[in-house]
């Protein structure tokens, strides 16, 4: 005995290079292949060893360094059969891996359908196996294929520790030029208390967003996108697409931002030296676009080379803050204390706790703004996430790791600053005191008078005044300036490499049109070269206007900006109690996130008021952009979760409240069989039931053969009503009839609490003449069963017909149209083509026209509850149908025509409905014409029982041969009834040949009237018609009401 391979196995051996699998030969093909391995087939173990040699080395060759870890892991736990069953499998990890994120094959567990049917030892076929050997001679060289991948693999991109890749990026995206120009002055402004404050108060920010990116990050594999990245996949496109743009736009303008600064600096040293190119302005300019030409050719040259250089700006850094600690511990000499450095001096640091405010616009939250671009590099790290080794370890500790590291640097430095510099001093070397010298301020405590350049403003150095003070203080001078250059090169290239790794995952998403040509990449890290040179050219724009005033607002709202999204995403995620938001990272809470999110925004105003409002107008502008694409993306988002709960919450809350007629909805359950193929049906109700109630299209399959619905079927006709903009459910229901299925599942099971079914709508059964009695009996019972049931019920009849199957060759639904006698390869031909046909142009009906000025009359004939009034009014509210006039016509005798019209429309009025005119029908009781009646009485011709002459006993017999047809003694009962349809129909003929739509009352089956009768009256009514008609019946319930309560 042998093993049967499953059905997932054999459709991975169709897929191996070079192997043809014939159903005719597979068996014999399998066991020639066990026969050319000398593998014994009856060995467990050595079986199991056969499938994985057999499945895994078929991958493609984009597999990163963990997916081969991965495949190496899932490959052992393949030899592990379940104890239930040699083909049930073990839980492994290629069974959840996504194959469209990876490039790899996804390997499937085996279906349901395969467990039940499969048995552990089935004997092999032997026949054929020549052809089968010769068949799969190609195998052995597709496994030197799959060798030869896994070689290819050995080259695999470059990837980076947490240190590497995330701390040390991070560290030097957040030291910038205001670590070494900005924070001694912010220092002598706020004093060392608030400018403690301000640290803290920009590290707060900054903690609780890397908080929240650390419990997003370990929610799941997180790729290259960074920010992104994070915020899309929780919020989804709507929000993620919008933050896309901006945020890659800011990193671009960061960029900018950071090389003018060094662009500064290099114009101040060549001024300094008498070296200046053209002009202080042009320098800048000229010094840019250099610079960051430099950088565009680092970034080119792959990941590697740019690490290894923020590597080396790293060491340049460190040995430039031990350079300063040092000079802070080397005692001052004459020519540092003349421009006010002293060392560590208690006095000086107890005057600097406190502030000095100079300037018009000197305030605390000015201060503030100043500092906090200096802490916005935290994302760094995550923005490479696609070449970290391991993103969901590396950012958490990274980020964590490097806002502590840099906050305690900043704190340091405005510490030792502040004990070892007065805020004012002179630099002349005269000013120090030799004897009795009577003076005041800071300075004579310490030997030196530099109160006259304090009384004048005209002190050069010094905290308050002198920028370079970290030079002065620092062992060694140039290493500061060497810092200077590294902190700002450093941040530009982590800019200029972030911005489009962010851009080109908005690319590859496809969220927003006309940027896919930037999301292409190139070699074994898929660099976005040509997101590199759009994010050079918006770089080079900026450093041309060559003014950090009017660049640094916007950066800082657009990373604020950012951040609260951050925030959003996670206090979002963590609020809708999904399952699926099971974060390793613990260390987080939803209501700290939500703090961050409103201190963000604070911010945002409080820096710059002008700026968060452009922020956020652009994010709003692209926020609407993708509301109204509806990108066809599906990531699982928080937003998702949220609606179910929002939808659960008020279905289980609407369950408790008790039905009141002024809060009536026609909720129906349309009978389309695939929506595609009555589009007319589907267009209708959708008119008076789009955004006010419930619709939901039902199909009814009764193949016994075919009692699950492909999943991609039903998804394929959900993407139809979603093109069509129906907002409908589809629900696919199998049976062995259509009354049983409509009894057991459709009218008890459907719906959800209060939001269920309470009309019945179909399709009128034109072919009722022709098809079998057991069809017909099945319709006349489901119009039976749903009045019983206390629906409403609604036929279409259109001169044309519903279906439309035979000109789009669809499927057609057996309870209406088809025979039992189909051929079974004929139906499930017709099912592919439904499937298919939603990918053709949507057909056009009548009811996507304009109605025009045409007339809606309804034949109110019997009392229903108000229904057969409610869904015109419900029609002249939509803009097709705005311009109609509805006309109510009622039955009455010409004596009281005139009162009785008075008094329907004192009805109506009271119900609010604008109703046209009234027309009072007071010939319904004459007899209709002979040439209608006769053609009538030839309608039942075929279906009549000839019992005239015979015996009892033989109309028994012929009674029960022939059910359904029609004696003559019943005809004779109920020819009152018939020629009054049949003179309602000459009425409707008469009045409204050339109305766009006409409704009438559904007469209600009786017990005593046979199938085929009731059958003919319903055709009778709306025979002749050219416009839509609809029998109407409510379930005798008031649906309209004309009090308050």
């Amino acid at each position: 005995m042998g093993h049967r391979p499953s059905k997932h196995t054999l459709q991975t051996l169709e897929t191996i290079p070079q192997v043809s699998l014939s159903s005719g030969k597979l068996f014999s093909s399998w066991n020639s292949l066990f026969q050319g391995q000398h593998l014994c087939p009856h060995c467990p173990q050595t079986r199991h060893q056969r499938w994985s040699n057999i499945l895994f080395p078929y991958y493609t060759e984009s597999e990163t360094s963990d997916q081969t870890s991965e495949h190496q892991d899932s490959k052992q736990d393949l030899r592990s059969p379940s104890i239930y069953s040699v083909i049930d499998t073990v839980p492994q990890l290629d069974f959840y891996i996504n194959a469209t994120a990876t490039g790899r094959y996804r390997r499937s567990r085996p279906s349901l359908e395969v467990l039940r049917k499969a048995t552990d030892d089935v004997e092999l076929g032997t026949e054929g196996s020549g052809e089968g050997t010769a068949e799969l001679a190609g195998t052995p060289e597709s496994a030197q294929g799959g060798a030869n991948n896994r070689r290819k693999a050995a080259a695999q991109p470059v990837r980076f520790g947490w240190i590497t890749g995330v701390m040390i990026r991070c560290m030097l995206n957040i030291w910038g030029v205001i670590t070494f120009l900005r924070l001694s002055w912010i220092t002598s402004q706020a004093g060392i208390l608030l400018t403690w404050l301000i640290i803290l108060m920009s590290v707060l920010v900054t903690s609780i967003t890397a908080l929240s990116v650390s419990a997003i990050s370990t929610n799941g594999k997180v790729y290259s996108g960074g920010a992104y990245f994070m915020i899309s996949r929780t919020l989804g496109p709507e929000v993620g697409g919008p933050i896309g743009v901006v945020y890659s736009f800011a990193n671009a303008i960061g960029c900018a931002l950071h090389t003018v600064g060094f662009s500064e600096t290099v114009r101040d040293l060549l001024i300094e030296y008498n070296a200046v190119i053209v002009d202080p302005v042009n320098d800048v300019r000229i010094v840019g676009v250099a610079t960051v030409t430099m950088l565009l050719l680092i970034s080119l040259a792959g990941m590697e080379w740019e690490a290894k250089t923020q590597i080396l700006f790293f060491a340049i850094l460190m040995v430039s803050f031990v350079n300063y600690f040092v000079g802070t511990l080397i005692p001052a000499t004459p020519e540092k204390q003349s421009v006010g450095f002293f060392g560590y001096n208690s006095e000086i640091f107890v005057t600097n706790l406190m502030p000095n405010w100079r300037g018009p616009e000197a305030n605390f939250f000015q201060m503030f703004a100043i500092f906090f671009p200096s802490a916005i590099g935290i994302l760094s790290g995550a923005n490479i996430s696609g070449d970290l080794k391991d993103p969901e370890i590396a950012i958490p500790k990274g980020t964590l790791m490097a806002i502590f590291w840099t906050t305690l640097s900043y704190l340091g430095i405005s510490a030792t600053i502040g004990a070892c510099v007065v805020r004012d001093a002179s630099g002349s070397m005269n000013d120090s005191i030799s004897g009795n010298v009577s003076c005041e301020g800071m300075g004579c405590n310490l030997g030196w008078d530099f109160s006259q350049c304090e009384m004048n403003q005209t002190c050069k150095y010094g905290l308050a005044n002198n920028f370079q003070v970290l030079t002065t203080v620092s062992g060694f001078g140039p290493l500061i300036t060497a810092g200077i250059f590294s902190a700002t090169l450093s941040s530009a290239l982590a800019f200029i490499v972030s911005a489009p790794k962010v851009f080109q995952c908005l690319c590859r998403d496809n969220i927003y049109p006309y940027i896919g040509f930037f999301g292409k990449g190139y070699g074994k890290n898929q660099e976005p070269f040509r997101a590199y040179v759009l994010t050079y050219f918006i770089a080079v724009a900026f450093i041309l206007i060559g003014d950090l005033n009017s660049i640094a607002p916007l950066i800082s709202n657009f990373f604020l900006c950012s951040y609260s999204l951050i925030n959003v995403s996670c206090f979002h995620a963590s609020i809708t109690n999904s399952p699926g938001w099971r974060p390793s990272f613990k260390y987080y809470s939803h209501w700290v996130a939500l703090f961050g999110v409103v201190i963000s925004v604070v911010l945002m105003f409080l820096l710059n008021w002008w700026a968060a409002l452009i922020a956020f107008g652009l994010i709003f502008f692209l926020l609407g952009y993708v509301i109204y694409k509806k990108p066809a993306v599906n990531w699982g988002s928080s937003v998702q979760a949220g609606t179910y709960n929002m939808a659960l919450s008020y279905s289980v809350s609407l369950s408790g409240v008790e039905d009141h007629v002024k809060n009536f909805r026609p909720q129906c359950l349309v009978l389309t069989g695939p929506p595609n193929v009555r589009p007319a049906l589907v267009d209708f109700v959708s008119s008076f039931t789009k955004n006010i109630s419930l619709m939901i299209c039902g199909d009814i399959l009764m193949d016994n053969d075919k009692s699950v619905v492909p999943q991609h079927n039903i998804e394929a006709l959900v993407k139809w009503l979603n093109r069509r903009k129906v907002r409908s459910f589809y629900t696919p229901f199998a049976g062995a009839s259509l009354r049983e299925v409509r009894s057991s599942h459709l009218l008890q099971a459907i719906g959800l609490g209060k939001l269920k079914p309470n009309i019945l709508i179909m399709g009128f059964k034109t072919s009722w003449q022709e098809c079998s009695p057991h069809s017909l009996e099945d319709y006349i019972s489901t119009i039976n069963d749903t009045f019983d049931s206390n629906y409403g019920v609604c036929l279409l009849r259109m001169m044309d017909g519903l279906d439309i199957s035979e000109d789009t060759e669809g499927e057609v639904n057996t309870a209406f149209e088809m025979e039992e006698s189909e051929d079974e390869d004929h139906r499930i031909q017709k099912d592919h083509v439904a499937s298919d046909d939603t990918t053709k142009e949507q057909i056009h009906t009548v009811f996507q026209n304009n109605q025009g000025k045409k007339t809606i009359d309804v034949y109110w004939v019997s009392d229903d509850g108000g229904l057969t009034l409610l869904v015109p009014y419900l029609l002249t509210r939509r803009k097709r149908w705005r311009q109609c006039k509805v006309r109510v016509f009622i039955v009455g005798d010409q004596q009281s025509m005139e009162e009785q019209r008075k008094e329907m429309v004192s009805l109506l009025q009271k119900f609010r409905l604008d109703v046209h005119d009234v027309i009072v029908m007071t010939d319904t009781e004459r007899r209709p014409h002979t040439k209608n009646m006769m053609r009538f009485e030839e309608t039942l011709e075929p279906f009549r029982l000839r019992d005239g002459l015979m015996e009892e006993v033989t109309v028994q017999e012929l009674r029960k041969d022939f059910p359904w047809k029609v004696t003559a003694k019943e005809l004779e009962a109920l020819r009152p009834k018939s020629e009054k349809k049949v003179k309602l129909n000459e009425i409707i003929r008469r009045h409204s040949k050339d109305a766009a739509l006409v409704l009438v009352s559904l007469p209600v089956p009786q017990t005593d009237c046979p199938n085929i009768l009731y059958m003919a009256w319903l055709d009778t009514l709306t025979s002749g018609l050219h416009c839509p008609a609809l029998l109407i019946r409510g379930n005798q319930q008031n649906v309209l009401t004309f009090y308050c309560q």
